[in-house]
């Protein structure tokens, strides 16, 4: 990597890390491009060069944010089944040893997730979706028995909303419930499959 493709890279970071410590402070509608610059110490004509408005950035803050929470997930020496077993019990993601990483790290970031849940229309969910649908849920899915796409679709849409709704409405509440309270109802509502 050249010495200017780092300066770029390093200028996004600035400017990723201004997006969160302003979402911290205030709610992203109410954020701009002057102040991500102040906060970024940067000026104007380079956001400009890297993104188009603070929606793009956003989305790039996302990207940053996901593989965060890849290297959090991580630090639970958390592994995905191996698909090729036969144990059920591997494929509950729907239980304590996934959700607990996966709440604290919403509650770490509730601000970014608060704003995350209130502009999906300013996201791609469907691009942020067909991984997870893909590598994850569609070979559970599978395991469980269920071979047809389209009903593997609405299984999944079914599973993601209800987990959304719910984290969502945490997230309302300050994420002052206790994480185990939460982890429970999560596990409550959507249906489990063991065999």
């Amino acid at each position: 990597m050249g010495k200017s493709e780092v300066k770029y890279q390093n200028t996004s970071i600035k400017m990723d890390k201004a997006m969160l410590k302003l979402l911290e402070e205030k709610d992203f509608l109410d954020i701009s491009v002057s102040e991500i610059c102040i906060e970024a110490g940067v000026n104007r004509s380079t956001f400009y060069d890297h993104y188009l408005n603070t929606s793009d950035l956003l989305k790039e803050t996302q990207k940053e944010i996901m593989k965060d929470f890849t290297l959090y997930f991580n630090n639970y020496s958390i592994e995905f089944p191996d698909f090729s077993k036969n144990n059920s019990e591997e494929f509950l993601f729907i239980s304590p040893k996934y959700l607990i990483p996966y709440l604290e790290y919403v509650k770490k970031h509730k601000k970014l997730f608060k704003t995350y849940l209130s502009n999906l229309s300013t996201f791609n969910v469907d691009e942020a979706y067909s991984d997870l649908f893909e590598y994850v849920l569609k070979p559970v899915f599978i395991r469980m028995g269920v071979e047809n796409d389209l009903i593997m679709n609405y299984m999944s849409k079914f599973y993601l909303s209800g987990v959304t709704a719910i984290v969502n409405e945490w997230i309302n509440r300050d994420c002052q419930d206790d994480m185990l309270f939460v982890v429970e109802i999560i596990i409550a509502c959507i249906p489990q499959q063991t065999s």
